[in-house]
């Protein structure tokens, strides 16, 4: 008895998959379409694989595979639709032709194909957008239906809104919103920040000046998946010798663009930051216009490993502008004290400005403070207010912390690949960001570190520890060495002068959160500090050293 219910059960199945085949299909064809769609999400939101064809072709196959499926099924034309979406995007990077045709020729077949599917319309729309004209409809096609009367915008979005739930389809993915414009400038260096509210792709190209049609040259970005915010400013005057303005639009109805007006320049560099996710574009050329007083005349050691011609061009005027960016701010506390009511932020700023002070008092040189109160700046801000000021040497005053209350000791950092876990954290946790995002942004640190100023960073932060750790020794038990260390800081990236990082002690340790609180340690650690800066430049420029300062000799 139970195996002929078995029997039945399994007849009425083949009956009715025989007689309404289209039902096991057409769930079939919504499995691998939503299949293909998730791939294609985590392609978007990874820059790296996007680099790669083999992972856009992937993605393809995968949309064609429901087109396959089922040919004549209702998710034919999405499956056919998001394959030449995606031949489209990745003739954005591959600039190959045969992406280009090949999405075209697929929107055409969506159009001949499925006359009567919404599908076709974003077609049309597609190859429009892709060569500037609309595809021919054939003399074949007769019109069959009547001209319907128009009919409200409204009634046109609940339509659409009724075909979307009634097919299940949802080929639209959540878009990042572009809120913003920030720039920075002198004559020599611009920086320009994009800001979205999410993550999401990009390509960058350089366009050659048009005479013909009065167009200058111009650098573009390209944010895939995204739209404009409204109510923001569209184009933000720059005006300096490098650049004339920085424009965004919406480019098409997925992607916006960025472009920038250029007057002249030497070269420029694009990087992207997380929480929250920007755009950083730095531009540089050569300042005619600037004057500086006469230089000092440069002293170059033997066997010291560093050429004549590096140290006469950053040296030659020896240090005179420092800038000190008192680590966090405003919204942004930085890490919490051992004690009740202790923040970095408030320590950081103690320290800074003592250190103004003394720096101004020992070395004679003109200090910019990053900020001088309890503000909150962006960590691309600092670097840019040091490059617009052409500053010398760039130093960033923080706190250290740890769960483990025990952790104690001082270190210093400079920008460069972490060399072990505790840097990563600790890069992790002043970039407020994740140790997953400082592995994605070591990928690209060797591009843009080209320019940085890396050994002479090195150099600096290896004064200034041994400083510190034997000045403060002197006074106070328990001072432990942590030594120099190197990681992929957001608030050194771009600097064009030695930068460091000082954490000047735990601020999660009972006995140096104490410490850091005193005004004493605070003004010992700034002397420590200073002697390791006095050490640094008297080193690397003896004669422009002394010649500025003839009592420190």
């Amino acid at each position: 008895m139970r195996n002929k219910k078995i029997l039945h059960s399994f007849l009425c199945f083949c009956i009715l998959s025989f007689i309404i085949p289209s039902l096991s299909s057409a769930l079939t064809a919504r499995d691998k379409y939503y299949k293909a769609e998730a791939s294609y999400k985590k392609l978007r939101h990874s820059p790296k694989k996007m680099k790669y064809r083999e992972n856009w072709l992937a993605c393809i196959n995968k949309f064609n595979a429901v087109y396959r499926h089922n040919p004549s099924g209702p998710w034919a034309p999405a499956g056919l639709y998001m394959s030449g979406r995606l031949y489209a995007k990745l003739y954005k990077y591959s600039y190959k032709k045969s992406d280009k045709k090949e999405a075209i020729d697929i929107f055409k077949r969506i159009i001949k194909r499925f006359p009567k599917s919404r599908y076709r319309t974003r077609a049309r729309s597609a190859i429009i957008t892709l060569t500037g004209k609309s595809a021919k409809k054939k003399s074949s096609v007769k019109k069959t239906h009547k001209k319907k009367k128009p009919y409200s915008s409204t009634v046109k979005v609940k339509k659409k809104i009724r075909v979307k739930k009634k097919s299940g389809l949802s080929s639209n993915f959540s878009r990042a919103t572009i809120t913003g414009l920030r720039f920075w400038s002198n004559r020599s260096y611009t920086r320009i920040v994009v800001d979205a509210d999410k993550e999401t792709a990009y390509i960058h190209r350089l366009l050659k000046k048009d005479p013909s049609i009065k167009k200058p040259q111009r650098l573009y970005l390209d944010l895939d998946n995204s739209r404009l915010k409204q109510g923001i400013a569209q184009t933000i005057p720059i005006n300096d010798n490098l650049l004339k303005n920085a424009r965004a639009a919406q480019h098409s109805h997925d992607s916006v663009r960025v472009a920038i007006d250029i007057k002249s320049f030497k070269t420029y560099k694009i990087f992207s930051l997380k929480n929250p996710f920007r755009i950083v574009i730095d531009v540089w050329g050569r300042d005619i216009n600037k004057t500086y007083p006469k230089p000092f005349p440069v002293l170059v050691k033997k066997n010291t490993g560093v050429s004549p011609g590096t140290l006469a061009k950053q040296l030659a005027l020896g240090v005179r502008r420092i800038v000190i960016d008192p680590g966090h701010g405003g919204r942004d506390y930085g890490a919490p004290g051992y004690l009740k009511g202790v923040h970095e932020k408030n320590i950081a700023l103690q320290i800074a400005k003592k250190l103004g002070k003394k720096i101004r008092a020992k070395l004679h040189c003109e200090v910019i403070m990053t900020r001088k109160d309890d503000r909150y700046l962006t960590l691309e801000e600092r670097t840019a207010i040091a490059n617009t000021r052409n500053a010398d040497l760039f130093i960033s005053i923080h706190a250290n912390a740890a769960r483990d209350r025990k952790a104690y000791g001082i270190e210093t950092y400079f920008l460069n690949l972490a060399t072990d876990e505790d840097a990563i954290l600790v890069a992790a946790r002043e970039n407020a960001t994740s140790v997953k995002n400082i592995s994605d942004l070591e990928t690209i640190l060797s591009d843009l570190m080209q320019n940085a100023k890396i050994n002479e960073s090195s150099r600096l932060a290896t004064y200034v520890q041994k400083t510190i750790y034997k000045n403060m020794k002197r006074k106070y038990s328990k001072i432990k060495n942590k030594g120099v260390k190197q990681a992929p800081f957001y608030v050194l990236l771009g600097a064009q002068m030695p930068a460091i990082l000082i954490e000047t002690s735990f601020i999660s340790s009972p006995r140096e959160c104490k410490r850091l609180k005193s005004a004493k340690y605070q003004e010992n650690l700034c002397d420590a500090i200073v002697d390791g800066i006095k050490k640094y430049i008297h080193e690397t420029n003896p004669t422009a050293f002394l010649r500025k300062n003839p009592n420190l000799s």
